[in-house]
């Protein structure tokens, strides 16, 4: 399914997603054609909507090119996508609305503080930390390979504090929760 905004999804969902394009952009080299043959041909849709795919792919790479990401880095709208996120989970801490998710907060902080010093980015944000390490474990399960016992528990805790996050993050965006 493509999202034309995360309003219509799972933000954290969302953001993933995004970072799986712009990778397997940079992996097919940012060929158009082979986007599309690659692609855009696997979704079993209509022409139309194959075509509305197809744009936003090739609307991406555009972005992606113009942002200067090509070898790596995020689409500038998706990076504060998730800064947003993140002020919210730093909103969400400070409010006395939600005690469950400080509770996760407070099981997920020091995998997060360990995810964050292996990766040698002591600068990145609790948030873009937990994305980064759920990403990587979904990148490890596409190749087949081995992911330690460890490393299954702590992202199976951060993910728990990102699906809370993102449930609680829709339910405030769509005024049925207040901080």
């Amino acid at each position: 399914m493509i999202f034309k905004t995360y309003a219509d999804c799972n933000i954290a969902e969302y953001i993933l997603y995004i970072w799986q394009l712009e990778d397997l952009f940079r992996a097919l080299n940012f060929d158009l054609d082979k986007i599309g043959a690659t692609l855009v041909s696997q979704f079993k849709v209509d022409e139309n909507t194959r075509l509305d795919i197809y744009q936003y792919y090739k609307n991406m790479v555009t972005m992606m090119e113009k942002e200067q990401i090509k070898q790596s880095g995020h689409i500038q709208a998706i990076i504060n996508v998730a800064n947003d996120l993140n002020q919210f989970h730093l909103d969400l801490l400070n409010s006395p609305s939600d005690p469950t998710y400080k509770a996760l907060y407070q099981i997920a902080k020091p995998l997060l503080d360990e995810f964050r010093m292996k990766s040698n980015d002591v600068d990145a944000h609790d948030i873009e930390v937990a994305l980064q390490a759920l990403y990587g474990v979904m990148l490890l399960k596409i190749q087949d390979k081995t992911i330690s016992k460890g490393t299954e528990q702590a992202t199976a805790h951060i993910s728990k504090l990102v699906a809370h996050l993102a449930a609680r993050y829709k339910q405030f965006e769509e005024g049925d929760f207040e901080l």
